[in-house]
């Protein structure tokens, strides 16, 4: 018989019944012996403990496993063969996270000693060339938002939220409105952290659902704005793919009624070169740089929120930004009179703003614009195919083009089979892939949210497809074998006891053993 899934490979994931390394650990093993210290830097500087106050010193030896470095090397080449990842398969299905590819040649970059030996609290005439990187940087962002300053202090796009609702309460209370206003509007399909951040410094969260046409509208919008509005956060296009084309009537609305209005473009894949945040009437917008300028995601980080403000609003940045003198020399500039203060103990996340820096000048502008183009281009491919299959579609009017992701849903084929998301995560493991569930809000039923970004060909978005196709065949005449998914990965069917109690939860194994005693 053909196989009529011929770009599936034929896939099994390594099983190692493999230890802790604190299970691995035996007495006496060395990895590395450390050298004794020379004499004459004995003589210079000490033995390096008896200078440390007895406060500060351990009362017994760090519990440490004393393991050999071939041991070592064994375990975690081990553990790598029992993961999926961005660099190991197609990895489009992290919801609303965004994995594309890393160049492997930044990684030399931020490795080499004359980087990642920096200290921040050297002086800034040492470190000229990283502050050039973080100044150039700021110039990038202007073109690509048309924001007038810039700051790569947050840590992270969460961060970043919470800088520009500092900014607003700080604005407001320079103005003498802090008291009255209040109020931070959202929609619901907006990043769950444009509420989440705001909410954290104690302003009242006002969300706008989204009409039959997938959007919010403005007479929703108008609805609820009042004097007590401080600002608007939202995402565009958002979590649905689907770009907001009356977003300027938006922003006029919240200004009218005198708020700030802050653009969350956390995930820019689809606009870059095509929409900037200034033109649309904001006053203020970030970038996630693990998002959309391909710094590596780790899975939650690391990151960095790049936030940028209007004129306006220059002196309400995080201290320090990084200026330039008339000499070409760069500094440390903490002389915002309005500043929210410093929002991190050190600049930014460094690392991963060289490796967006890298990824920027490799590209440039005309780069940058087709990275949007493909990333569109890939999206509306998928969508196309995806709603062929049998069970599946996308939530809200047919036939409606998306800009950089989908929010699809498996619920037609749930009603009919009884496989839901959660057993096509578990059998998607089967064929190399995993689908994450990042589709907050659980409005659309039984989700699932893809994102393909410019670094897939059609041949691997193809064979993804394959798999999906399969999965929906397989529910439908054969629903067991996906409900007992996976069969091919590490472990065959996952017992969720533990993460359900949390009396059972241990954050190390120093705790797992307190807790369990064995």
């Amino acid at each position: 018989m053909e196989n009529k899934y011929n770009r599936l490979r034929n896939f099994h994931q390594a099983k190692w019944d493999e230890e802790v390394i604190f299970q691995l650990h035996n007495p006496g093993e060395k990895g590395i012996i450390v050298p004794e210290v020379e004499k004459e830097i004995q003589n210079e500087i000490g033995d390096g403990i008896s200078e440390i106050p007895a406060s500060m010193l351990r009362s017994e030896k760090p519990n440490l496993p004393e393991v050999g470095q071939m041991r070592v090397l064994k375990h975690f080449l081990r553990l790598s063969q029992q993961t999926l990842g961005a660099d190991f398969n197609v990895d489009i299905g992290q919801g609303t996270c965004t994995v594309k590819y890393n160049p492997k040649i930044n990684e030399s970059f931020v490795r080499n000693p004359n980087e990642s030996e920096l200290h921040p609290m050297q002086d800034q005439s040492t470190c000229q060339g990283t502050l050039q990187i973080l100044h150039e940087m700021g110039e990038f962002f202007k073109e690509i938002s048309g924001m007038d300053r810039f700051s790569f202090q947050p840590s992270s796009g969460s961060h970043a939220i919470l800088n520009m609702a500092s900014i607003i309460r700080k604005f407001h209370e320079v103005n003498g409105e802090d008291g009255q206003r209040d109020e931070i509007i959202t929609t619901i399909f907006s990043h769950p952290s444009d509420a989440a951040a705001a909410a954290v410094l104690g302003y009242k969260i006002i969300t706008i659902h989204q009409e039959e046409d997938g959007l919010p509208s403005a007479e929703a919008l108008r609805s609820v704005v009042s004097e007590r509005t401080a600002g608007l956060f939202i995402t565009n296009p958002e979590d649905t793919g689907i770009y907001n084309p009356n977003i300027i009537e938006f922003t006029k609305i919240v200004h009218d009624a005198g708020g700030l209005c802050g653009y969350d473009q956390a995930n820019a894949n689809g606009i870059l070169g095509i929409t900037r945040a200034k033109d649309a009437g904001f006053d203020m917008c970030f970038f996630n740089l693990h998002k959309t300028f391909s710094g590596p995601h780790g899975s939650g980080g690391p990151a960095a929120g790049v936030i940028g403000v209007t004129d306006r609003l220059k002196d309400f940045l995080a201290v320090p930004i990084v200026g330039k003198k008339e000499d070409g020399s760069f500094y440390l500039d903490y002389d915002l009179p309005n500043s929210i203060g410093k929002t991190r103990q050190f600049y930014g996340p460094i690392p991963v703003i060289v490796r967006a820096y890298a990824w920027i000048r490799s590209l440039g502008a005309e780069g940058l614009e087709e990275v949007a183009n493909i990333a569109v281009l890939n999206n509306n491919y998928l969508l196309h195919k995806i709603t062929k299959i049998r069970g599946a579609a996308s939530p809200f009017p047919a036939g409606k083009h998306r800009i950089e992701q989908v929010r699809y849903t498996w619920d037609k084929m749930f009603k009919e089979t009884g496989v839901g998301t959660y057993d096509v995560t578990l059998r998607l493991a089967d064929f190399g892939f995993h689908m994450w569930s990042s589709h907050h809000p659980f409005i659309v039923p039984e989700p699932f949210t893809i994102e393909p970004t410019e670094s897939y060909s059609k041949e691997e978005l193809d064979e993804y497809i394959e798999a999906l196709q399969r999965i929906s065949d397989e529910a439908y005449s054969n629903p067991e074998i996906v409900k007992t998914a996976p069969h091919n990965s590490v472990i065959h069917k996952i017992d969720h006891s533990v993460s359900d109690d949390p009396k059972k939860w241990a954050i190390s194994w120093r705790s797992y053993l307190k807790k369990h005693g064995n």
